[in-house]
C-alpha cells in the first residue's frame, strides 16, 4: 500500500515527468541539435538533455528543496532531507535523435547515502514521450501504465523467453556483449534491443518481454524502471544475491530468472571476463 508520503512523491516524479516530456517532444519537432560527446563520438549528449534535466532540476527543487539531486548531465548535489532524485533527462538519447519512438524521461526518488549500493527506491515515473506511455510506480504500491496495474508474466520457459539487452559505447564491448547474446539466440525465443533501459525495465512489467539484461548501467538508467519492474513482481538483480548495478541488471519474473542467471553467468564468464569495465 502506497503511504501518503510515498503518494506525494510519485506525485511529483509524475507530474514532472510529464512537464520534462513536453518540452522533449517539442524540442525533437524542432530538430534535434548534438551538443557533444561524451565517452566516445557515439556517446552524445542533445541540448535537449541538458534542458530537460535544467527544468526537472528547478521544478524538484521548488517543490523540495532540501533533497539530493543525481542527474546525468549535470552534478550531483547532497541534501539534508535523506532523499535524492535520480534522474535521466531522455534515456535513449540515439533513438532521440534519430526519431525513433523509443525514449524515456525517467525520474526516481531513493533514500540513503551518496553511495547507489545503498539506496533503496521510493517511487518513480518513466514516461515515452513519443507514446504518451506514462509508468509508474511506489514501493510497496505496485506498479502501473497509466491506470492499468502491471504484473510480470510468470510460468515462461527459457526458450519461450523474448530477451532484451543493449550494448555499450565502446566497440570493443559490444565485439563482446554480441558474443554473449549470440551464445543467447538459439536458447531463446528472440533477441530484442531496443536501446532505452528504462523502457526495456518497464516492458518487463508489461509483459512485453520477458527478459531484460544489461551491463554498463548508470543509476539513472535504471532506478526508476528497476522500481516499476520489481514492485509488477519482477526480481530484479544481478549474479547470485548480488543487487542490479552497473557490473549487470537482470529483470524477469523470479522463475524465469533463475534458469536464466546461471546460463548468462557462463557465458558472461566465457566472453566478458576480460577488461570489464
Amino acid at each position: 500500500m502506497t503511504t501518503p508520503a510515498a503518494a506525494a512523491l510519485l506525485a511529483l516524479a509524475r507530474d514532472t515527468a510529464i512537464a520534462a516530456g513536453d518540452l522533449v517532444r517539442a524540442r525533437r519537432a524542432d530538430g534535434v541539435d548534438i551538443a557533444a560527446s561524451k565517452s566516445s563520438p557515439e556517446d552524445i549528449v542533445t541540448n535537449a538533455d541538458r534542458e530537460s534535466e535544467v527544468l526537472i532540476r528547478r521544478l524538484l527543487a521548488e517543490a523540495r528543496p532540501n533533497d539530493g539531486f543525481h542527474g546525468e548531465e549535470s552534478d550531483a548535489t547532497a541534501g539534508s532531507s535523506g532523499l535524492t532524485w535520480v534522474v535521466d533527462p531522455i534515456d535513449g538519447t540515439v533513438n532521440y535523435l534519430y526519431g525513433i519512438p523509443a525514449y524515456a524521461v525517467s525520474i526516481a526518488v531513493v533514500e540513503g547515502g551518496t553511495d547507489p549500493a545503498t539506496w533503496t527506491t521510493l517511487a518513480g515515473a518513466v514516461l515515452n514521450p513519443a507514446t504518451g506511455e506514462l509508468f509508474t510506480a511506489s514501493a510497496g504500491g505496485g506498479s502501473f501504465l497509466g491506470d492499468r496495474a502491471l504484473q510480470v508474466k510468470t510460468g515462461v520457459e527459457l526458450p519461450l523467453a523474448l530477451v532484451g539487452t543493449g550494448f555499450g559505447y565502446s566497440a570493443a564491448r559490444r565485439v563482446r556483449q554480441a558474443q554473449v547474446v549470440a551464445g543467447l539466440i538459439g536458447e531463446v525465443r528472440d533477441i530484442r534491443r531496443i536501446g532505452a533501459a528504462a523502457l526495456d525495465l518497464c516492458s518487463v512489467a508489461a509483459s512485453r518481454l520477458d527478459i531484460y539484461y544489461e551491463r554498463g548501467l548508470n543509476p539513472w538508467d535504471h532506478a526508476a524502471g528497476a522500481l516499476v519492474a520489481r514492485e509488477a513482481g519482477a526480481r530484479v538483480g544481478a549474479f547470485g544475491d548480488d543487487r542490479e548495478g552497473s557490473d549487470l541488471v537482470i529483470a524477469a519474473a523470479p522463475d524465469l530468472y533463475a534458469r536464466f542467471e546461471p546460463r548468462l553467468s557462463h557465458l558472461f564468464t566465457e566472453f566478458m571476463e576480460e577488461n570489464l569495465s
